[in-house]
């Protein structure tokens, strides 16, 4: 069976050349002209490699690759960056959020056929398991059948710190937020997950107690995955136990991320960026636009202010046309100038 290759690049000469170099070569190729669709492509035909441009409309390549990390069904896909930028900063960036390899453009036909061939033979090897290749996303599929589902309403308590871990959870409606509570009642959000994603994991790792909390954002259909089923199937399947490592290594990356800029980066910037992790984590990004539902004192959690300090900012963006509001609905109407607001 012919491996499949997904190219999501947004010129279209770029796009249609690499697809026929592939197809000549034997490659089964699916393409997407922006990040948006690119993920979409990625969930549906789970391919065996990604090649992604960086600047792209709607959601660029930094944006594909995180959110293709946060689902375990996409998150072990060998991913590699193509973009015409050559500045070491920008391959570092994108080494370090997780790309396998890099290749910059103009690049020939050999380039190409080298970087994919050498990646899907090192990930074929690194995914062997008892000498037999492993589906990744198979395993997680039977992982999730471990599981009961639960189905819980909007604005649900889920565990709260200090709590046991007794279950991994896996999201097959819905959405939910971790953070943490302080003794005067104010709350500083740590994670948000939606559908296909897994949360709850890291503290079972650890061995520990949990150390922040869980509720529901919408009305959820969980699956609860007893620990001791979990812990075992890990043991069983090595691109499993693979796959929840980059999961924890994302984790851990996104929240010291969200401490830099809470030391670094102004209200008006933090306030910016949570819009745009929303839209880009539950809206759906068109034309550079997204309509997104979140109450001004979740948004304030993502921020780490008040939220009459949010209410303030919002009222700025709208001024700005940046934003327009219908009650608790939100439309953002330039996300790329909202990315472009300064610290």
């Amino acid at each position: 069976m012919s491996k499949k290759i997904l190219i999501i690049e947004d010129n279209d000469d770029i796009r249609e050349s690499t697809a026929e170099i592939l197809e000549l070569a034997g490659y089964e190729t699916f393409t997407a002209n922006n990040g948006k669709i690119g993920v979409e492509q990625a969930t549906k035909h789970h391919p065996d490699l990604i090649l992604c441009d960086i600047m792209m409309p709607e959601l660029d390549g930094y944006g594909v690759l995180y959110l293709l990390h946060k689902n375990p069904q996409t998150a072990t896909i060998p991913f590699i960056f193509i973009t015409a930028k050559s500045e070491r900063a920008d391959m570092r960036k994108g080494m370090e959020m997780g790309a396998d390899d890099y290749l910059t453009k103009p690049f020939d036909d050999i380039e190409l056929l080298n970087a994919i061939e050498g990646r899907l033979k090192k990930n074929k090897t690194s995914g062997n398991f008892n000498g037999n290749e492993v589906d990744t996303k198979s395993l997680f599929v039977e992982l999730v059948k471990k599981g009961k589902s639960r189905v819980l309403a909007n604005k649900q308590i889920i565990y709260v710190e200090e709590d046991e871990p007794t279950h991994v959870y896996y999201i097959k409606k819905g959405q939910v937020k971790t953070y943490k509570r302080f003794k005067d009642g104010r709350e500083l959000s740590s994670a948000l997950y939606h559908a296909g994603d897994f949360f709850g994991y890291e503290s079972l790792f650890m061995e520990s107690d949990y150390e922040d909390n869980a509720a529901t954002l919408a009305d959820c259909e969980l699956v609860l995955i007893p620990k001791a089923d979990f812990t075992d199937y890990l043991y069983q399947h090595q691109p499993l136990s693979a796959a929840f490592i980059r999961l924890l290594s994302g984790s851990i990356r996104d929240k010291e991320n969200q401490m830099l800029q809470l030391a670094y980066f102004s209200v008006r910037k933090r306030v910016a960026d949570a819009l745009i992790q929303v839209a880009e984590k539950f809206g759906s990004i068109e034309n550079d636009s997204s309509t997104i539902k979140i109450s001004r004192d979740d948004l304030a959690a993502m921020v780490g202010t008040a939220s009459e300090t949010v209410s303030r900012m919002l009222a700025d963006f709208k001024e700005e046309k940046l934003i327009e509001k219908t009650g608790n609905a939100i439309k953002i109407c330039a996300i790329s100038k909202l990315k472009n607001i300064k610290q």
